[in-house]
């Protein structure tokens, strides 16, 4: 179910808008919603923030550049907060709990791309990400 709501903003704001609405090549009632979420889920759950990908926009620790996923991840497979802080120093532990705060509001968003990310194989890398091939080192 949905429900209208008819929004009015300053000149600039809406200028704006507008730009990023051209930018993303999307309706304005979807940006608009998208917007909206995001914000909304990051005062649900401060110390989150959203960023383009290339897989799209996802919940990031703020100012780590690691996707809330991938903490999620990385702690269930070290076992600790403290191993994860030791393997990433730039994490605090505020970050941790802050990503692993987001998966338990939003457990089908993070399980769902810790699942892509384990399904990758380095055929499917190469696929989708054919730019990284050239990455490998000299012989």
């Amino acid at each position: 179910m949905s429900r209208r709501i008819s929004v009015r903003m300053p000149d600039d704001q809406a200028e704006r808008f507008l730009r990023e609405q051209r930018l993303r090549r999307q309706r304005s009632s979807d940006l608009l919603r998208d917007l909206v979420e995001e914000a909304l889920r990051m005062r649900e759950c401060p110390g989150i923030v959203f960023l383009d990908a290339p897989t799209g926009r996802q919940a990031t620790v703020a100012g780590t550049g690691l996707a809330v996923w991938e903490v999620v991840s990385l702690w269930r497979s070290l076992g600790s907060v403290g191993a994860l802080l030791d393997r990433f120093p730039h994490l605090s532990e505020r970050g941790v709990r802050d990503a692993l705060a987001y998966a338990e509001r939003f457990p089908d968003e993070i399980e769902a791309a810790i699942q892509e990310n384990e399904a990758l194989d380095e055929t499917e890398l190469r696929r989708r990400y054919p730019y990284l091939t050239g990455l490998e080192p000299e012989p």
